[in-house]
């Protein structure tokens, strides 16, 4: 089943179920050492999937649950190896949707919701997009409407003495900082395989090339003869059509908030290359970033 939350749409199963999970990873076409994230209904349940949680980790919990950030932690005896990619940790958050908390209310455990779409593709922000992707491969869709968030949880691993940041997002590493009063440190060689975070990812059919305003304006002329669209900040970029370009405000929260769709658009024109203007590389833009560089490797 497809469910809305407030980062991205996923796909619902029994974390303690080995055949859904099994069928889980076929739909999405997902490697199987790749863990998944558990969806709980509630701070309470932290206990049911994990052991030996620090109190920073209870903290984070109490601060930003239901919301969009997971906590990655040592996993339960009795967690399955599908759902950590046979790690000792496993990550585990409280979504922030009414629908998605009314369903792991009534289900009274956990749930393994990985975006709803095809392996290393752009995450579904609106149903339809799910039906785009996926199709008749999952039984049913919840409509929650478009996402609030619109790029996945900030993870962090809370599995040692200090927090890691493993993928950027909405919450950052000053609110993280701020919550618990410790210093947030890199991530290591040994740091836990977590959803979201090779390389490429996040991508869309046409290839994606982040550039400056100037480099896009002089991409135009080194790519003569490709279909290309772009997706700017603020101002037109000339010499793109109106029906391949999307100008948007230079705001983290609702360029995040539309940033999956509006690429989806600009697949769609048939574009054989998508210009995206850069953002900031500030502190509130690290999570959109993030997704634009994985979308944009090669």
């Amino acid at each position: 089943m497809g469910i809305p939350t407030e980062t991205v749409y996923g796909i619902a199963v029994d974390a303690r179920n080995a055949d859904a999970l099994k069928r889980l990873y076929s739909v999405k076409r997902r490697p199987t050492g790749h863990p998944v994230i558990v969806h709980i209904a509630g701070i309470d349940a932290l206990g049911e999937w994990a052991r030996d949680i620090p109190q920073y980790a209870n903290t984070l919990a109490r601060r930003f649950w239901p919301g969009p950030l997971t906590l990655v932690l040592k996993r339960a005896q009795e967690v399955l190896d599908a759902v950590t990619g046979g790690q000792d940790t496993v990550g585990l958050r409280v979504p922030a949707h009414p629908l998605a908390l009314e369903l792991l209310k009534a289900f009274d455990s956990g749930i393994a919701a990985p975006s709803a779409n095809r392996y290393g593709r752009l995450s579904p922000t609106r149903i339809e997009h799910v039906a785009v992707d996926l199709g008749t491969d999952i039984d049913a869709v919840l409509d929650g409407g478009a996402c609030e968030v619109g790029i996945e949880s900030t993870i962090v691993d809370c599995s040692g003495e200090s927090p890691v940041v493993l993928r950027p997002g909405k919450i950052t590493v000053a609110d993280i900082e701020a919550a618990t009063g410790l210093t947030v440190v890199d991530p290591g060689e040994n740091s836990p395989r977590t959803p979201g975070t090779l390389a490429a990812h996040y991508s869309p059919r046409a290839k994606v090339r982040l550039l400056r305003r100037t480099e896009m304006i002089e991409a135009l002329s080194s790519h003569k003869g490709k279909r290309l669209a772009a997706l700017a900040m603020e101002v037109s970029v000339a010499r793109i059509p109106a029906a391949q370009l999307i100008v948007v405000p230079a705001v983290a929260a609702s360029y995040a908030r539309s940033l999956y769709a509006n690429l989806r658009t600009l697949d769609e024109t048939g574009a054989d290359m998508i210009l995206v203007e850069s953002p900031p590389d500030i502190p509130a833009w690290a999570g959109v970033l993030d997704r634009l560089r994985r979308a944009a490797h090669s």
